[in-house]
């Protein structure tokens, strides 16, 4: 090829790229990216973090606190325009339905965070204005792995927290990227560690990371697990990571209430005295035995009954009654009827069963299946339910139905 070919070719190839740039970068643009169904997945898969506006040009809400979004989304890029870090995004959920309903949308504006894909648990409720925003953001970006330079830290870990360790050779690994942002993703459910060269050489083979679950103390006598899966598969290791950070049993605050309602799950609470540890053991221990199958069905939790007096009195219990078992579907609370029984096999399951069959919704209204039709109207409705009344508020927000307004 010679020297004139190889100048057309290049100005060519110049000229392509030039007109890419116009047309998917107008450099008169600026604030928010505007998702679409074009590029909504790509946004997503090549990013670590999107912030995104889901908002209806109808909503007066949504039309105030889109130029501090705006704005936000202009500071954000200036403070990190390395490509694929973060990215500031809205949505016009009217015009979008289908992104607006794959994100179960339901008032405006709504904002929420995606990590490496994942959806974040809970929305962003914190202050709007751009200070908020990009401070938030930053916050988002920190790194979440803690740096060990010798081995007997590790020993000085706090114990009754979850915690997932790196050995690895070198920071520039790409094996540890990908264990980054996989903590990133679950920070607030774990503690993450690594180690590099001398400080954790001995722990594993030259070249070969290595990545282990330490469980908690109620858990203590299990021993360090490690991780069987490729390191170099994102997917891979943050269901691993998931299923050992987040315990199949938590228990539920008042600062949490909030984000465990919007899981949508009904809760099964073990309420139980304030220095009551063997209650949650037993019940730890029944939920990991005999319940490991109702988990995509039902939260697991336990809660401090004197802190929680409220809904013991609903179900006409008090803290002398205590430890006892309920159900909040976010209808109605239902009582296991003997705490005891918790001890005969199935029984505890077969609970779960009936909430989901309707059966004990029929049952409180109407008395058991065998009652006479007499006995059956003087039965009464059951509790309603307490923990719904934790949950977001409906009427934060512009509601979706614009008909109401």
């Amino acid at each position: 090829m010679n020297s004139n070919t190889l100048n057309i070719w290049n100005c060519n190839i110049i000229y392509f790229v030039l007109i890419i740039i116009t047309y998917f970068c107008d450099p008169t643009d600026s604030g928010a990216v505007q998702l679409t169904q074009q590029n909504v997945d790509t946004t997503l898969a090549f990013n670590e973090l999107v912030f995104i506006n889901f908002y209806a040009d109808w909503c007066r809400f949504s039309n105030l606190l889109m130029p501090i979004f705006d704005e936000a989304a202009d500071a954000v890029s200036k403070e990190f325009p390395e490509p694929g870090k973060v990215v500031m995004a809205k949505v016009d959920c009217d015009k979008e339905s289908s992104i607006s309903s794959r994100f179960q949308i339901s008032k405006y504006p709504t904002l929420k965070i995606i990590r490496n894909g994942q959806p974040a648990k809970k929305e962003y409720r914190g202050q709007r204005s751009v200070e908020a925003f990009t401070s938030f953001i930053k916050k988002q970006l920190e790194d979440h792995v803690r740096e060990f330079k010798e081995l007997k830290e590790l020993g000085t870990l706090e114990s009754n927290k979850r915690i997932i360790i790196g050995y690895f050779d070198r920071r520039d690994q790409p094996e540890y990227n990908i264990f980054r942002r996989v903590a990133t993703n679950l920070k607030d459910d774990c503690q993450f560690h690594v180690g590099f060269e001398e400080a954790s050489r001995q722990m594993h083979p030259p070249g070969q990371p290595i990545i282990v679950f330490r469980p908690d103390k109620d858990r203590s006598n299990d021993l360090d697990e490690t991780y069987p899966g490729s390191l170099n598969n994102f997917d891979e290791l943050h269901i691993w990571a998931s299923e050992k950070c987040v315990p199949l049993v938590r228990e539920i605050t008042f600062e949490n209430a909030e984000e465990l309602t919007e899981e949508g799950l009904p809760f099964l609470i073990l309420f139980h005295s304030p220095d009551d540890k063997e209650s949650i053991k037993q019940y730890n221990d029944i939920v990991h035995n005999e319940l490991l199958v109702e988990k995509q069905t039902m939260n697991f939790l336990t809660a401090d009954g004197k802190k929680f007096a409220h809904p013991l009195h609903h179900l006409g219990k008090s803290e002398k009654d205590l430890p006892l078992i309920a159900i909040d579907s976010f209808r109605h609370m239902y009582l296991f009827p003997d705490y005891k029984d918790i001890h005969v096999p199935g029984k505890l399951r077969s609970f779960i069963k009936d909430l989901h069959s309707g059966k004990l919704h029929r049952e409180f209204h109407y008395g058991p299946e065998t009652d006479s039709d007499t006995e059956k109207q003087d039965q009464t409705t059951p509790p309603d339910s307490t923990f719904k009344k934790l949950a977001p508020s409906k009427n934060r927000y512009t509601l979706l139905d614009k008909d109401e307004l």
